[in-house]
């Protein structure tokens, strides 16, 4: 019988310790977007135009559901 060991690296690897209590609400801030650098390990790279186009529009009639998770 094969043993199933999956990737070896588990979510911790991938997007650190989060052992930390949650931020609190009041711990919201709103920040330039120029201070936001994207994750040089993220491995989406390419996007189609339409489909930013169409995220971009949603944006603008919905606003952003689900807050935006940025480190310093």
């Amino acid at each position: 019988m094969a043993s199933n060991k999956g990737l070896g690296k588990g979510l911790g690897a991938l997007l650190g310790d989060f052992s930390e209590e949650p931020v609190s609400s009041s711990a919201y801030r709103l920040l330039p977007i120029y201070k936001v650098e994207p994750n040089p390990d993220q491995p989406r790279r390419d996007f189609d135009e339409e489909e930013l186009q169409a995220l971009s529009d949603s944006i603008a009639v919905h606003g952003i559901v689900q807050p935006l998770t940025v480190r310093e």
